[in-house]
């Protein structure tokens, strides 16, 4: 069977099944079988999936994985999210618009302690919304907020994305964890900026506030219960950044920080962490079952040699180097409108990746720029996860009027995509200081 039948087929038919709703894990286990089937004639190359599922699920790497996941449920679960929500409302001033400079420095908080953009989405939407509509904030424009600050999540670490890609691609996991910093501080600077411009354009939008400030000293003091929530996203950053600790290591010291810090608040209660910790077992599992079915994906492309001949093909193709890094970037924009992000990057690491190396692109640079496209087709039309997550929680939002707010949003990301690509010094100062 020629190489590019085989490829093509292989990816159509996991759209396929995908798109009938089979789970992730079981579209990946059936294409890996039928593709030994077609390639050796019988099941005798199954051992391949078993030995492959087994090396990926006792990966060392994806031990960080439990632990941010758990870091994330223990504060949300103990209801410690609210302290940081009453922070930011004390620290921002009484102007026109001020919803919305809260809803991005809330996105931008909770998404650098849980990793997860449809628990930041989830949050906001049930507590946030309904109080910027209440405030006649223009509701779509708010949904575009949401949406847009929860996005960063993936970006800016803990980011449980970053480590299963970084895995996949075999690059450093913790260089494309700092990576993410400030590409995401960017993004949430450009998102306060778009919506402080749209507001003064359209006072519509955005009334002005009712709300009378507490005195200076009442807010400093509302604010300062904050402070040892920065100190856990502080700590985690600082061990990694710093060179002292692995991903996995400091994740494990957060989750530490994180049970003293709510339990010296009194937060923290015996029913609260059983259920971070069912919730974190129950995540935890899909992911590694989807990771262990898919791994072998990539073995079987190369038994097929359907990876060699296609980085070769790429590699004699006498495009421009900025062509191809455009090919390679679109292609999962596209797809991420269709096909489960994690699901779509195990799919494309183990072709993009020989393509990348004979290419020289800077692999931090690549893969985290890839990973900001992963994190926009959370929000993407018609099947991002992320809209999924706010209908749940604010189910009178009609599904159009979520993919019209969104849309602004998007072009946003892709403008900045764009300058990470022009200015790659964003993306790489941070990794290069460790």
């Amino acid at each position: 069977m020629d190489w590019y039948v085989f490829l093509s087929g292989g990816f159509g038919l996991l759209l396929v099944l995908f798109t009938a709703g089979l789970p992730v894990f079981v579209a990946f286990l059936a294409m890996n079988i039928l593709g030994l089937v077609l390639l050796t004639g019988d099941l005798s190359g199954v051992s391949l999936i078993v030995s492959s599922m087994y090396a990926t699920s006792t990966s060392v790497s994806l031990a960080a994985i439990p632990m941010f996941i758990l870091l994330g449920e223990i504060l949300f679960r103990t209801g410690s999210v609210a302290i940081l929500f009453d922070a930011v409302d004390a620290l921002v001033g009484n102007f026109r618009a001020r919803l919305f400079t809260v809803c991005v420095v809330l996105s931008t908080l909770f998404g650098a302690l849980s990793g997860s953009a449809m628990a930041v989405t989830a949050m906001m939407g049930s507590s946030l919304l309904p109080e910027m509509v209440e405030r006649r904030y223009d509701r779509r424009m708010s949904i575009g907020a949401i949406f847009a600050g929860a996005s960063l999540a993936p970006i800016i670490p803990p980011s449980i994305m970053a480590i299963v890609l970084g895995m996949l691609a075999k690059v450093s996991i913790a260089s494309l964890l700092v990576a993410g910093i400030l590409p995401g501080l960017v993004l949430a600077a450009i998102f306060f900026v778009y919506l402080m411009v749209r507001a003064r354009i359209a006072p519509e939008l955005a009334p002005a506030s009712p709300r009378v400030d507490a005195p200076a000293m009442e807010r400093l003091a509302t604010a300062s219960r904050a402070l040892p929530f920065l100190l856990i996203i502080a700590t985690i950053l600082g061990l990694i950044l710093g060179g002292v600790a692995t991903p996995t290591e400091s994740a494990a010291m957060g989750v530490v920080a994180a049970l003293a810090v709510t339990a010296a608040m009194g937060k923290l209660t015996l029913s609260g962490l059983r259920e971070a910790l069912g919730s974190t077992a129950w995540i935890t599992a899909i992911i590694l079952i989807i990771m262990a079915c898919s791994v072998s994906f990539s073995q079987v492309l190369n038994m097929s040699g359907a990876t060699s001949t296609l980085v070769r093909a790429v590699t004699e193709l006498d495009w421009d180097r900025w062509m191809m890094f455009a090919i390679l970037q679109v292609l999962p924009f596209v797809l991420c409108m269709f096909v489960d992000q994690i699901a779509l990057m195990i799919m494309l690491v183990p072709i993009y990746l020989p393509i990348v190396g004979a290419l020289a692109f800077d692999p931090v640079w690549f893969w985290l720029i890839f990973l900001i496209n992963m994190s926009v087709g959370g929000i993407t039309p018609p099947f991002g996860y992320t809209l999924f997550a706010l209908k749940g929680v604010a189910p009178d939002v009609p599904v159009q009027e979520m993919y019209r707010a969104v849309i602004p949003f998007i072009l946003i990301f892709a403008a900045a995509i764009v300058g990470f690509a022009l200015m790659p010094e964003i993306v790489t100062y941070l990794p290069s200081l460790m």
